[in-house]
């Protein structure tokens, strides 16, 4: 891997991990219509990848740190007991979510992704990802009044049917937020709320993700120099990921009635141009 390819990557990682347009989908796509010879699970990638996935937790744990430290005052009590029984609640919530993806990525990820892990078949999923953003949107279009439910008012059966949206994205092509987003939002979540969930669910999956990826690494003999370019990538993909979570809670924020959409008609267009030139 060169360094312009490195930096590439990252920047594709950390923008594309938290934009609702699959990270997984764009790694496989987008070396196979540039023709670079990554194989993402090689003992030289590997690092790297492990060193990209740490810059983006650290960014979403910089972003959404005064969320955890209110959580985490909340736990001590030191707010009444209210405000505890909703933080106890909230850790629940994502624990209760993150619940599907572990049981069935546990069984079924590698089969999946073994089975539907060519660029062509990313290109498919990711046309699929923009016309389930697409349908969200126009579901939510058609209530007459839009919700303003806030995360604490979830129940435990609402974080159960996100985390299984979750699962959608072991299949390469359909993003793990979008995914998330769609199921806070068919939970009576706003798009806002629905986005804060997501990114609040995705630090564990993805720290989860790092520290089994780093375990893989304990026999694997890392080339010279390899860890200097994966330093790299990581500081790129964490300010990527930083600007990307501010711009989208922003967006997410101010784009109530068809925050989805530009999203989704990216995803149909690049999805059906990728099949169309992986055919030939």
């Amino acid at each position: 891997m060169t360094l312009i390819q490195a930096i590439l990557i990252a920047i594709l990682q950390g923008a594309t991990e938290l934009f609702p347009v699959s990270s997984l989908g764009h790694a496989v796509i987008v070396p196979a219509l540039l023709h670079w010879s990554l194989d993402p699970h090689g003992d030289t990638f590997l690092p790297f990848l492990v060193m990209l996935h740490l810059g983006t937790a650290v960014a979403l744990l910089v972003f959404f740190w005064k969320d955890w430290s209110a959580i985490v005052q909340g736990l001590t009590g030191r707010d009444g007991t209210q405000r505890q029984a909703e933080s106890i609640h909230i850790i629940a919530l994502l624990v209760v979510a993150t619940i599907p993806a572990v049981i069935i990525g546990g069984a079924l990820e590698h089969w999946l992704r073994a089975l539907f892990g060519t660029a062509r078949f990313a290109a498919i999923f990711l046309i699929l990802n923009g016309a389930l953003l697409l349908v969200t949107e126009r579901i939510k279009s058609r209530e007459r009044v839009h919700p303003d439910r806030a995360i604490a008012a979830l129940t435990y059966a609402d974080a159960a049917v996100i985390g299984l949206w979750q699962c959608l994205a072991f299949l390469p092509g359909i993003s793990r937020s979008g995914a998330t987003i769609i199921g806070g939002l068919l939970r009576n979540l706003n798009h806002e709320g629905a986005a804060r969930f997501s990114f609040l669910m995705a630090q564990p999956v993805i720290i989860a993700a790092t520290v089994r990826e780093a375990f893989h690494l304990r026999h694997v003999d890392i080339p010279p120099g390899t860890m200097q370019t994966a330093t790299i990538g990581a500081v790129i993909a964490a300010i990527t990921a930083l600007a990307s979570t501010a711009f989208l809670m922003r967006y997410f924020h101010s784009h109530e009635q068809w925050a989805l959409r530009p999203f989704g008609y990216y995803c149909l267009g690049i999805g059906a141009v990728a099949f169309v030139l992986l055919g030939h």
